[in-house]
């Protein structure tokens, strides 16, 4: 059986996520001056659980801003005073470090969140993550993260994050759980013949839901969606073919009945539905306090991805770098 760095990193995230939340000292943000969270990809569905995080534990009292790197970085408005957190994987991508250029420049606070791989990172603050990962599809370093994005969001808020401070540490042992549970490969036998998947979710795992989908367009090559359920009724159905599969993530609180819904509309016409979840779901996760779900459930995507690269003869440790014509095409680009 083929076995990836992917595979590797993988298996290492619960003791990653553990060591994270053991040495990493966060600063106290100030939570009477704006807050921006940026990033790009997976590092943005980073930024987004903080900025959840933040409003579910504030009661919307506190909504700071997660914005995709890319477009701050050219046109944000930037001032002195403002507290700008950038996550990016290495450190090394072109437009977050731009916007943490501009943000010193303005005045701004900068953190950076980054791996151990950059030496001298730019930025008032940076808190290290993990070492880099050696495959280009990113399990750990979004885990590890978001376990640092969730001391700093727990210091910023004070007593009001005692129920997020609580649940992080639950994390590792939920994460190993979820790793032990039985390989996904029935799932993945079927989902190697569709030609696209839908991923969903409710609140925080709607944020789970876009990263499982770019997860499994880099590891798998399949294209994938992530989006949220009540998105997915509205015009979306008009391209549900039986080509088309969808995972569907049950959901960590009342949704008012609609992820039920959305899997007999799916399943009416003609498309394949899993289930993500608990006990009895296709792709399962260990129970967890809701805060720290997207920890968890992101792990049973990763093991699938695993999965269905090795049935479709993919691999997530390069995203096709290595095969003609994205060997010559892709490297053009400066990211």
């Amino acid at each position: 059986m083929t076995e990836f760095a992917f595979d590797e990193q993988v298996a290492g995230q619960g003791q990653a996520v553990a060591e994270a939340l053991h040495s990493v000292d966060v600063p106290a943000l100030d939570r009477d001056r704006p807050l921006l969270f940026s990033g790009i990809g997976t590092s943005l569905h980073a930024c987004q659980v903080a900025a959840y995080w933040v409003a579910e534990l504030t009661g919307g009292r506190l909504r700071p801003a997660a914005l995709e790197a890319h477009e701050v970085a050219l046109h944000g408005d930037l001032r002195r005073g403002d507290q700008v957190v950038v996550v990016s994987h290495r450190g090394t991508k072109r437009f977050p470090n731009l916007l943490l250029e501009r943000a010193q420049a303005s005045g701004a606070t900068t953190i950076l969140v980054t791996g151990g791989g950059n030496p001298n990172p730019s930025a008032d603050v940076v808190l290290r993550t993990c070492a880099d990962e050696r495959a280009s599809t990113h399990s750990v370093s979004y885990v590890t993260a978001l376990a640092v994005l969730g001391k700093l969001v727990a210091r910023l808020v004070g007593e009001e994050g005692n129920a997020l401070v609580r649940a992080l540490p639950e994390a590792p042992a939920a994460i190993e759980a979820t790793l032990q549970e039985p390989a996904p490969s029935e799932a993945a036998a079927q989902l190697s013949q569709r030609d696209s998947i839908l991923v969903t979710g409710f609140g925080i795992d709607e944020i789970t839901a876009r990263e499982a989908a770019l997860k499994l367009k880099e590891g798998t090559y399949i294209w994938a969606e992530g989006m949220a359920e009540e998105f997915a009724l509205h015009g979306t159905p008009a391209v549900f073919e039986p080509p088309r599969a969808a995972i569907l993530i049950r959901p960590g609180r009342e949704d008012g009945g609609r992820s039920q819904e959305l899997g007999e509309l799916l399943t009416e016409l003609g498309v394949t539905v899993f289930s993500c979840g608990h006990s009895g779901a296709d792709l399962r996760f260990a129970e967890c306090d809701y805060l720290i779900r997207p920890l968890v459930a992101i792990a049973s995507f990763h093991r699938l991805v695993g999965e269905l690269a090795r049935a479709r003869g993919s691999n997530p440790d390069t995203i096709r770098a290595e095969a003609a014509p994205w060997l010559t095409a892709v490297p053009k680009v400066q990211l």
